[in-house]
């Protein structure tokens, strides 16, 4: 069996006063033992509260303590967890409660108000259970029943997450346990992590990413995890090495935003137990790729994942010397190819196509939403992953761009990530994304939205005429655009389809 609940008796059981979570902020420890006596409570206390197994329980709360028990306290249960992306607004909220039957959530003081706005649109009965994010004790309940604990299989529902998309009502992928564990154990395996490894969690536990890479994944090899309540800049290298992390997790974005710091060596601090970088959830581009691993000599393992693949699907190898920049590496721990997104036909090595995928990790489907699972997961488990790319002859797999962010210039297929980094590759750029725009002559012409470096300056006369020596005239944006931000998701993966909503 491949349940979460396995797993932290397993841990409880072989290593029950090993650390599993550090919160840094209060110095609270967590060690296995005590999770599973605490999901064990929490299991009690939510069948006193008249739910039943498979019922919806979700979660808004930043990352703390509470937070990562209670995610996974609720699955070792036999609910299913619903964590909701705290930066959506009552509508959105309104909906994903609505659509996911949720029956409790647990939120702090902070999100209550926001909450019961949303819920004035919910035609069913949620209670609202305030707590303090940074507390040690699970609730005020001093006595909870002791009742049989509901049996959990591997096939059972453990996990609701709604995609953050572009465009139309977002989508609930359901993870079953044995999906939720296959994610947790192909990180474990690709990156050779043992019980003495610990990860410094930047990822909110709203996202796939933060919730099986480093809060399963450590339940699954016994190692732990340091989790802020948020990621910051100024203090990043600071609890790596007061905490002795040996791998760190981040997406391009705050690989962008530590390239801004002083390296440890320069603030006396000693790093030298982290053994790689892992960068996950958005495409890294190889500039600066290269920059990092320069400026702070640790390597990058680049990755690719998606929610409906439980994170982790692609990776490079843990080995330096067989990985390949620009890359998110081989498909682990489940199978991949390519296809004609029109036939339907595999691609040959090189050929361009639709990403597909297959394995355990991939989710069940779509909550109440048949039409679009029976188009996104084909009868035979083949998962069509809506991402353009092809495969290398050693299967290494180079993603170009999502099949609906596709720019069609005047027939021409132009890949947006090709206009990121060739625009990445200017001294003066922080961060860029491109998107196609209307156009009467071509069909579509290519805008560039650019955030500059702090204290560099630049023109889109500059930027063009650099263009125009990187990618030649055809595929030089027409509409150069510098922003203070870019429309980003809670991974940190752009998206380009809010890019014309710029002003």
């Amino acid at each position: 069996m491949r349940t979460i609940r396995d797993y932290v008796d397993r841990r409880a059981a072989e290593q029950p006063d090993a650390t599993w979570l550090i919160a840094p902020e209060t110095g609270a420890t967590m060690t296995f033992a005590q999770l599973q006596r605490n999901s064990r409570d929490l299991t009690h206390f939510l069948i006193g509260a008249g739910l039943k197994k498979g019922d919806k329980v979700a979660l808004m709360l930043h990352n703390s303590y509470q937070t990562a028990r209670l995610l996974i306290g609720v699955m070792y249960g036999g609910f299913m967890v619903a964590p909701l992306n705290l930066l959506a607004q009552p509508s959105q909220l309104t909906y994903v409660l609505q659509h996911s039957d949720t029956r409790i959530i647990f939120t702090s003081e902070e999100f209550a108000g926001r909450l019961e706005t949303a819920l004035e649109g919910v035609d069913h009965g949620i209670t609202i259970i305030a707590i303090d994010p940074d507390a040690t004790t699970l609730f005020e309940h001093a006595h909870l029943p002791d009742t049989p604990l509901p049996d959990v299989r591997e096939t059972d529902d453990a996990l609701l997450m709604y995609t953050s998309g572009t465009t139309g009502k977002p989508k609930g992928c359901v993870l079953s346990n044995r999906s939720v564990c296959a994610g947790g154990e192909f990180t474990s395996s690709a990156h050779e992590l043992t019980n003495n490894d610990r990860v410094l969690c930047a990822m909110p536990l709203y996202h796939i990413n933060g919730q099986i890479v480093t809060t399963v994944a450590p339940l699954v090899h016994g190692g732990s995890v340091v989790m802020p309540q948020r990621f910051g800049v100024s203090n990043y290298w600071e609890l790596v090495a007061k905490h002795q992390c040996t791998w760190i997790n981040v997406v391009p974005t705050i690989i962008a935003y530590l390239m801004n710091t002083p390296t440890p060596k320069e603030k006396g601090l000693d790093v030298s137990r982290v053994k790689f970088c892992r960068s996950a959830s958005a495409p890294l581009p190889p500039e600066l790729h290269r920059a990092f691993e320069d400026k702070f000599s640790i390597g990058i393992i680049e990755t690719f994942g998606m929610t409906e693949t439980n994170a982790p699907c692609f990776t490079n190898p843990y080995d330096p010397a067989k990985r390949k920049i620009g890359s998110p590496g081989t498909a682990w721990g489940n199978e991949a190819k390519v296809i004609d997104p029109v036939t339907g036909k595999e691609q040959p090595r090189g050929t361009p196509g639709e990403l597909m995928l297959r394995g355990d990790n991939v989710m069940t489907g779509y909550y109440k939403d048949p039409e679009n699972t029976a188009k996104t997961l084909e009868p035979d488990g083949w998962l069509h992953s809506g991402d353009l790319g092809y495969m290398d002859e050693d299967g290494f797999v180079f993603v170009t761009g999502r099949i609906k962010e596709l720019i069609i210039k005047g027939g021409e297929n132009i890949a947006p990530r090709e206009i990121d980094e060739a625009l990445l590759k200017h001294p003066a750029v922080l961060e860029a994304a491109a998107v196609g725009i209307p156009d009467a002559n071509y069909g579509q012409e290519i805008m560039a939205c650019v955030i500059l470096k702090p204290g560099m300056e630049c023109s889109m006369e500059t930027l063009t005429a650099f263009s125009r020596q990187e990618l030649g005239p055809y595929k030089t944006p027409k509409v150069i655009k510098f922003v203070s931000e870019l429309p980003k998701g809670p991974s940190g993966k752009v998206q380009r389809l809010k890019l014309l909503e710029t002003p």
